[in-house]
């Protein structure tokens, strides 16, 4: 079914109007069809909110696929009903949204609709998180991350295992240093360390939401080993442990090591933020 069709009886049928059936070439062509675009605007869909629906329904309809090339401007702008300006609107925010890329000269494409894409705005959400929820995140991160661990016991490949491992090794001097100075590196070993784990898991969404917490994770987690020192140290035996489940390919320990792991820093940003809201009264 064309898509401004599609959108449009989906309205006109929850406001009563049966549905119409006729030959589409590019337009509305039919009186009950005008009808059910003023149904439209009447339930203020706004002319953004039809394109972002008209490319999503061509998408999950099969009308375009990933790397597909979106119709020219004009063409588009015809067949979903709107403005050009309504129509760039809607692409812009389709970009953002990981759905479609822009190639300067070339014009827009449907991207890969990888879930690292896809995925990637709810950065934004969490960035706008205020320090009082750092502990929920972490919360989430860990049960995410647990059961991260079990399927990579299950899926992680004899390469991915020996990165991890290298990546163990270029932690061990700076994590065993007296004193222990070098804390950006150490938590981006860390951060690296982790999203072997998510990728090994062999779930392409897990281990974008993994990533995405990781990101917006890294200034607690960097806190915690400049003010715990015995903690840095703590925390590479429990990645070596980690590690140990997942060459055994053991999900039980592996999710349980990692649940201690990730618990043990959940309960440290837990006192800090205790600390910085006592200290405010």
């Amino acid at each position: 079914m064309p898509i401004l069709l599609s959108v449009e009886r989906a309205a006109a049928s929850d406001a009563g109007l049966p549905p119409t059936s006729s030959a589409y070439n590019g337009r509305v062509t039919t009186v009950r069809d005008a009808e059910a675009h003023d149904v439209v605007a009447a339930s203020g869909l706004s002319q953004t909110d039809v394109v972002l629906q008209g490319i999503k329904s061509m998408i999950t309809s099969g009308q375009l696929a990933a790397g597909s090339r979106l119709p020219v401007e004009k063409d588009l702008a015809l067949t979903l009903g709107v403005s050009r300006g309504s129509l760039r609107e809607g692409v812009r925010a389709l970009c953002i949204m990981g759905v479609l890329e822009t190639r300067q000269g070339d014009g827009t494409y449907v991207t890969s609709l990888d879930s690292s894409l896809l995925l990637a705005p709810m950065g934004f959400m969490i960035d706008m998180q205020t320090a009082e929820h750092r502990r929920d995140l972490h919360g989430v991160r860990r049960i995410l991350e647990t059961e991260a661990a079990a399927r990579a016991a299950l899926h992680i490949t004899d390469e991915q295992l020996r990165e991890a491992e290298g990546i163990l090794e270029s932690m061990h001097p700076l994590v065993f240093a007296d004193p222990v100075t070098d804390h950006e590196t150490i938590i981006a070993h860390d951060v690296a360390f982790h999203h072997v784990i998510a990728t090994g898991a062999d779930n392409g969404a897990l281990a974008a939401l993994i990533d995405a917490l990781a990101d917006r994770t890294f200034v607690a987690r960097r806190s915690i080993g400049e003010f715990h020192e015995e903690q840095v140290r703590r925390a590479y035996d429990e990645h070596s442990a980690i590690l140990g489940a997942l060459r055994h390919h053991d999900p039980d320990r592996a999710r349980l090591l990692m649940s201690h792991h990730l618990l043990t820093v959940e309960d440290f940003i837990g006192e800090a933020q205790g600390s910085e809201q006592q200290a405010l009264r």
